[in-house]
This record gives structure tokens, C-alpha cells and sequence, in this order.
């Protein structure tokens, strides 16, 4: 029996030698993230306002500007050092599994934690985790082209060619070894290879925003310089006119959104990771909400892949129920043919009734296994060949029916006996197995498994439970417009059955083969209404996610296999499974499931679109409260009229616009009716007129109406009193814009009181509190030259405030929401 290292053994070489790391990215230092944010535009223009403030002999409000200016750089610090820390956090989650025997047991364990002298198993679909020295191998082939550059798979064995490296992958067989070497003493680390040297691809929605804020960009800085020219022009002095080109500068730059939309990504990935969800690319957040079409394994994704015999039928025409179980040959043939430390449950199914009836490692170790006949796409069987007491060899089989039947060449009126029994079976929802065995005397055993004539020994049939909440989550994904087709390779009884239970509504079933044969049009029209697709090999798959996209759908699609991974990297939204999944199809896909729960997929999508949702009301905020800013910049200047905004007022408001926009919006919880929409179109820009024409012209009224206020202000209560009434309304009116944008129709009330967002209460708390010293203390009133204010003034402003809100409120009542 293997024993491998013990924990305490492993946990002492982890502290001394340190993780199994290859080269990576260093996480950036503090000092390295200040310069990158000191380069910045918006700190620059802060910067020359300093220096400006400077020459105009103001020194308070310089210094007052630079301790700002400080804020703002220590937010953003924040921010940044918030995305990396999530960022890492789910690099330790993906990084690459491995099965290694500790302390007697087999233990899956991130790859990063593997040692010198663990013990790993290796099986099919698997990334090696460090270079191995081989101890047995079994029909062992090795993809080596990571190190190699070749293409042509390497056979292993225990003799000359022993050893497999670190980052090459398992292709066929299986085996296990002993590390020999880890992170940068293996192969692989040696010659310098690493992950990190793969670029990762800008996505749409960050293309989308970087054109955006160029193209705001370039606007801001001529309006910046005609602005100085027409302050110039009604005889302001250089330094004033300036200044007044530099505060529009500054409130017109859209610097938050590159800031948001990564802040959104990252602590996006972070929520769904939370949902068993793990995103592999950024891109996946975006293409969540716009999936169509959900295409699911049964097995393992709608059941909890917990299999237990719970039939058998045997060549005699006897069925034996469950408990009542007692033909050993069955069992004792059906666990020869599985490995003897199951991954598949059904094996484990096979070696748990058989632990009932007799002592299954002393079968395992009265029979050397010799020769392996594993499984292949064409020959849906697995054979294993012993050398026992007995001359010759003893040869197990268990598989598909059709293709034992095949193998055992019995007659028609025989097979269809036994494929009635099939039928039987699978009506049932049970997943059916074929038994034989074969004794071969040759002195040496075919290559070929066809040229060995078995005898049928019986079927079993395999409950597999559904998992709890699977009908619920169908009719949440139906309600939000998503449409679900089960993919099994299990007969078209089975599949029934299980839809059946689940809620699943189909015009028919169409087994693989069926639906391969047919011509476009025909595939075509069968997927127009057929939810269960039965005997489906994997490539298959792929040609059933191939005709859904030609078709214009957006198709998520769960796999585990190697074989899977063609299909998986063909969908939209690859999902592979975590638990029971390849290497290789977690590496193909864009999602892992970590739970492998069909509910975690659906979850993941009301996710997705919450994440999607909320950027959408950020990015609207932005340009609703930047238009006022604009305007109240620009309009004191055309109608020669003092500066209303100063930079020291547009740094302020900075503090509230954004973690408003940062963490306010992303921590919102989704809109009640989430799941109600129908999927948002993959192409749908966030950025277009359609999404934006209702802040454009909120922030235009609001814009407007301040100007209008401060106009009247003016003449009437005089320059600071104007300012201290104008810029007060401003705030409480973003304040509004922002507790109005959590939502696009659900009411205020009904938003706050299912929302626990600390961060909007501390967003608020803080600006009524900078609010109260800014009119109240001398020396903040001089700093943002402002005058005290009157309670009729103070009455007005937050009148004002609330029938802004209320209107904004009424207004939802009649926006009617996207209908399916």
C-alpha cells in the first residue's frame, strides 16, 4: 500500500523550500503603484493648480489642494491594491490541481503546494504539476510541445523513458510517480517558461471605454483652451483665466472610468468566485448576461454524480432489485474493470456494493493487472487484463450496451432481449452498464480488444439522485429568457425520465448520431425545439454548440473530458467542472464550476448581469454628474460672471463621485427584477446613446438649473453666498443622482431597505459632514470661499433636492422594463 510523505513532512519542506511556483509577475510595490498614478492627467492639471495658487500668493488653498490631492492618490492606491488582492486571490484558485498520496490517502491539492518526494498520481486531462520520476505507468502518453515544441504525444513507461516534467499535460492513461524537482528546479523553470509572458487581450467593454475617454479627452482640452481664450478676451488676468481653463480640465476628464470598469472586473470575478463560479477571463463577466442558451451535462451538473447500483439483470432473464442483490460474478467483474482508487463514480458505485459481499482488495491483489483496453471516442468500453492463479489471462469488461454486445458477437433475438431490458432500465432514469468477462490462453494478449470473445454477463442499472433546487434554477433561467438543453450520453429513456424530474420541457429527443446525419436545415429546426440531446460523444457537442451560434445564440456549454475541450473552447462561455474536470478542459474553458452545481451556472448568470448591471448605472452617474460640472465651469465665463467651481471645489467633489462610482454601485445588490430581462444582446455597447440619453439629459437639466440659481444668487445675496448656495445644491443633487441611479425602477424605499451598502451610507455621512464645516468654520468657508447661508437658503436647497428626487422617483413608475 502507498503512504507517500506524511502532512507534517509536506508542511515542513513548504516552510522550508517554499511554494512550487515558476516565474511570475512580482505584485507591484507601493512606490511603483504611486509613480504609475502620479502620471496620470487629472494629478498632473492638480499639480499646475498648486503651482497657480501658488503665484497668486494663495498658500492655504495650495497646501489645502496638495493634502487633497494626497486623498486622491490614496484612494486610488486603495482601489489598486484592492484588485491585485483579488486578483491573487483567484489566481490561487485556478492554478492547476494535482492528486498526490499523503499519509496513506489520496488528496487533491492546489499544484502550488506540491513537494519534493510527494507521491502524485497522474491521471487522463491532467497539468503535471513538477517533473516526476515514474513508478508505474499504464498506457501512459504525455503532451511535451509546452517544453519541446513538438506535437507528437510521448509514451512513458517505468523503464527508459521515466520521467514527465513540470507544465506538460496527461493525454492518455494514467500512473503515478515521485517529484523530483519543483518551481524553478524543474525543467520547465530552468529554460524561464511562464504564464505571465502570455499577454492578456483587452476586451470589448475595456477597448469600448479607453476610444470613450480619448474621445472625451480631446473635446475637454479645446474646450479648455478656447474657455482661457474667452476669459482672456473679457479681460481676466492670465493666471485667472487660466485657472478657470484648468477647473474645467479637471472636471471634465473621465479618468474614473478606466478605474471603474477594472475595479468592477476584478471585484466582479471575486463575487461569482464566491458563488462557486471561477472566471478565467475578463471577458466571461461581460458575456454572461448575454447567454441564450445554457447547454449542460446530466450527469454530475443536474445530478450529484453520487451513483448507486440499484439493478441488475442478468443472461437468465432474472432482475435483481437494490438490496436484494446477490450476483457477485456481476460486481466482481464490474470492479476489475475499474481502477482500484475510483475517480468515476460508477466505479466507486461498482467497489462500494461489492465492499458489501466480499474483500475487494484481496480480489485486487489475487489479480495482476497486466494490459489496459481503455476507453475511446469510437469504442465506448474499458477492458482490464489479469494475470491470476489460473493459466492464461482473465479479462473484464464493462461499457456501453450496444458496444459490449458487439464484443460478445451473441445473436439478434439475444440482443434485442437484452436491449428491451435497456430500455427498461433507462425509462427507469437509471444509467445502464454492460458486464462480461473473457479467458484468453494465448501466451500473449491481442492489441485489439475485438479479437477477444467475451460472455455477457448482465447490465446494471445506476441511480443517480438529482440535485436539490435544479427545477427551480430551470424556471429562473426560462423566466430571465435563457433556454436550457441537457446533453447526456445516456439512452433517450434515461434523458426523458431525468427531464421529466427536473421541469425540462422537449419536442422530442435526438440522440447524437440522429442529429449528426441531418442536413443544415434540418439541425436547424430540431434545435428550434429539442431541449435533450441523448448519445452524444463530445465532438458531437461541438457540432451541436457550432449550429447554436450559426443560429445567432449565445451558448454556454459545461464540460469536464479532454475530449470536451474543442466544444468548450467554441462556446461563448466555456464552463468547465472543478471538481470532476480535467486540466486540460479547465484550460479550454472560461468558467470553472467549483461545485459542479447546475445551480452555481445559474446563480453565476444573475451574477453576471448584477455586475454588468450596476457598471451600466456607474457609467451613467459618471456623465450625469460630470455634465453639471461642465456647464457650471463654462457658463460664469460666458457671461462673465465670477468662477463658481475652483479646483479645490472639483477635488472635493472627486471624494464623493468616486467611491460613489467604485464602491457604492458595485456593492449594490441587483435590481429586484434581474432575472425578469431578457438576456442583453453580446454586442450591446455600454456606451451608446440609448443607454446614455437619460443622464445626458438629467445632468443637462441639472446643469442648467444650478447655472440659472447661481445667475439669480448672484445679484441678489452676492459672489460667496451664491457660491456657497450653488455648490451646496450641486452636491445634495449628486447625492441624488446617485441614490436615483442604484436603480432603474425599483422605488428608493424598496431599493434601501433590501440593500445593506455601508459604502452609500458612508459616501453620504461623509458629505454632510464636510458640508456642515464647509459653512459653518471660518476657516474652511475662506478655503472654499463661500459665505454662511441663511436656513430660508438652506430650506430651499434641500427642497429643491427632494423634489428632484421625487420627480426622478415618479419618472420610474413609468419606464416599463425589457420584456422577454
Amino acid at each position: 500500500m502507498l503512504t507517500g510523505l506524511s502532512q507534517k513532512e509536506a508542511n515542513t519542506q513548504l516552510k522550508t523550500n517554499g511554494y512550487n511556483n515558476l516565474p511570475s509577475a512580482k505584485p507591484k510595490r507601493i512606490i511603483d503603484l504611486f509613480v504609475e498614478i502620479t502620471k496620470e492627467p487629472m494629478i498632473s492639471l492638480l499639480l499646475v493648480a498648486c503651482v497657480l495658487y501658488l503665484f497668486l500668493g494663495d498658500k492655504v488653498e495650495a497646501i489645502l489642494l496638495l493634502f487633497s490631492l494626497g486623498g486622491v492618490i490614496g484612494i486610488s492606491l486603495y482601489q489598486e491594491k484592492k484588485s491585485e488582492k483579488s486578483l491573487q486571490a483567484l489566481a490561487n484558485l485556478s492554478s492547476p490541481r494535482a492528486i498526490v498520496i499523503r499519509d496513506g490517502e489520496e488528496k487533491r491539492i492546489p499544484g502550488r503546494e506540491v513537494v519534493v518526494g510527494d507521491l502524485v498520481i497522474l491521471v487522463e486531462g491532467d497539468r503535471i504539476p513538477a517533473d516526476i520520476e515514474l513508478e508505474e505507468a499504464v498506457n501512459l502518453s504525455v503532451d511535451e510541445s509546452l517544453l519541446t515544441g513538438e506535437s507528437q504525444t510521448v509514451k512513458k513507461n517505468t523503464e527508459k523513458n521515466n520521467k514527465v516534467f513540470s507544465g506538460t499535460m496527461v493525454i492518455s492513461g494514467h500512473g503515478f510517480g515521485k517529484v523530483r524537482a519543483i518551481g524553478l528546479d524543474t525543467e520547465l523553470g530552468k529554460i524561464g517558461k511562464s504564464l505571465s509572458s502570455i499577454e492578456i487581450e483587452k476586451t470589448l467593454l475595456q477597448k469600448e471605454i479607453r476610444k470613450f475617454v480619448k474621445w472625451i479627452a480631446m473635446i475637454g482640452i479645446s474646450v479648455c483652451i478656447l474657455l482661457t481664450v474667452i476669459s482672456l478676451f473679457y479681460d481676466k488676468g492670465i493666471i485667472e483665466s487660466i485657472l478657470a481653463g484648468l477647473t474645467l480640465a479637471i472636471g471634465i476628464l473621465p479618468e474614473e472610468f478606466p478605474i471603474v470598469l477594472i475595479l468592477f472586473m476584478t471585484m466582479g470575478a471575486w463575487r461569482l468566485a464566491k458563488y462557486n463560479v471561477l472566471t478565467r477571463r475578463a471577458a466571461t463577466i461581460e458575456t454572461l448576461g448575454a447567454a441564450t442558451v445554457l447547454c449542460v451535462d446530466k450527469t454530475g451538473t443536474i445530478t450529484k454524480n453520487l451513483m448507486s447500483i440499484e439493478k441488475i439483470y442478468i443472461p437468465s432473464g432474472e432482475i435483481l432489485i437494490n438490496d436484494f442483490i446477490d450476483d457477485e460474478n456481476v460486481i466482481r467483474y464490474g470492479i476489475l474493470a475499474s481502477q482500484r482508487k475510483p475517480f468515476d463514480p460508477m466505479e466507486s458505485a461498482f467497489i462500494h456494493e461489492g465492499k458489501k459481499k466480499f474483500n475487494v482488495d484481496v480480489l485486487y491483489d489475487e489479480n495482476t493487472l497486466v494490459k489496459e483496453y481503455p476507453l475511446e471516442n469510437n469504442s465506448l468500453c474499458v477492458a482490464h487484463a489479469y494475470q491470476g492463479a489460473y493459466k492464461g489471462f482473465e479479462i473484464a469488461l464493462k461499457g456501453a450496451p450496444e458496444v459490449v454486445l458487439d464484443l460478445c458477437h451473441i445473436s439478434s433475438k439475444e440482443r434485442q432481449n437484452v436491449m428491451n431490458e435497456v430500455k427498461r432500465f433507462a425509462k427507469e432514469g437509471l444509467r445502464v452498464i454492460a458486464v462480461a468477462k473473457a479467458h484468453d490462453n494465448k501466451k500473449y494478449l491481442p492489441e485489439n480488444r475485438h479479437e477477444i470473445k467475451f460472455e455477457l454477463l448482465g447490465l446494471v442499472g445506476l441511480k443517480d439522485p438529482i440535485r436539490s433546487g435544479v427545477t427551480e434554477s430551470i424556471k429562473t433561467a426560462n423566466r430571465a429568457g435563457i433556454r436550457i438543453i441537457m446533453i447526456t450520453g445516456d439512452y433517450k429513456e434515461t434523458a426523458l425520465d431525468v427531464a421529466k424530474q427536473i421541469g425540462l420541457t422537449t419536442k422530442g429527443v435526438i440522440a447524437g448520431d440522429e442529429f449528426e446525419a441531418l442536413n443544415e436545415k434540418d439541425k436547424e429546426d430540431v434545435l428550434k425545439v429539442t431541449n435533450v440531446f441523448s448519445r452524444v460523444r463530445p465532438n458531437q457537442k461541438l457540432l451541436i454548440i457550432r449550429e447554436l451560434k450559426r443560429m445567432k445564440e449565445v451558448v454556454a456549454m459545461t464540460g469536464d473530458g479532454v475530449n470536451d475541450a474543442p466544444a468548450l473552447k467554441a462556446a461563448n462561455i466555456g464552463i468547465a467542472m472543478g471538481r470532476r474536470g480535467t486540466d486540460v478542459a479547465r484550460e479550454a474553458a472560461a468558467i470553472v464550476l467549483l461545485d459542479d452545481n447546475f445551480n452555481s451556472i445559474v446563480g453565476g448568470v444573475r451574477m453576471g448581469r448584477r455586475i454588468y448591471d450596476n457598471l451600466q448605472k456607474a457609467v451613467n452617474y459618471l456623465i450625469s454628474v460630470h455634465i453639471p460640472i461642465v456647464i457650471l465651469s463654462i457658463l460664469p465665463v460666458i457671461f462673465d460672471l465670477p468662477l463658481i467651481l475652483m479646483p479645490i471645489h472639483i477635488v472635493f467633489l472627486e471624494f464623493i463621485i468616486d467611491p460613489t462610482c467604485t464602491v457604492v454601485f458595485e456593492a449594490s445588490k441587483e435590481d429586484i427584477d434581474i432575472m425578469e430581462k431578457a438576456p442583453r444582446r453580446l454586442k450591446e455597447r455600454i456606451i451608446a446613446f440609448k443607454n446614455l440619453y437619460t443622464p445626458i439629459i438629467n445632468g443637462t437639466i441639472v446643469g442648467i438649473f444650478l447655472f440659472v440659481s447661481y445667475y439669480a444668487s448672484f445679484y441678489q445675496y452676492g459672489e460667496n453666498v451664491a457660491r456657497a448656495f450653488t455648490f451646496l445644491m450641486l452636491v445634495l443633487l449628486i447625492l441624488v443622482l446617485m441614490v436615483v441611479n442604484l436603480s432603474r425602477k425599483e422605488n428608493l424605499i424598496s431599493k434601501l431597505r433590501r440593500n445593506d451598502n455601508l459604502a452609500l451610507v458612508g459616501v453620504v455621512s461623509f458629505t454632510l459632514v464636510v458640508m456642515y464645516f464647509a459653512t459653518n468654520v471660518e476657516a474652511v468657508k475662506k478655503i472654499f470661499q463661500f459665505d454662511s447661508l441663511t436656513i430660508f437658503q438652506w430650506v430651499q436647497i434641500i427642497v429643491v433636492s427632494l423634489c428632484v428626487l421625487s420627480l426622478a422617483e415618479v419618472v420610474k413608475l413609468f419606464q416599463s422594463p425589457r420584456k422577454t
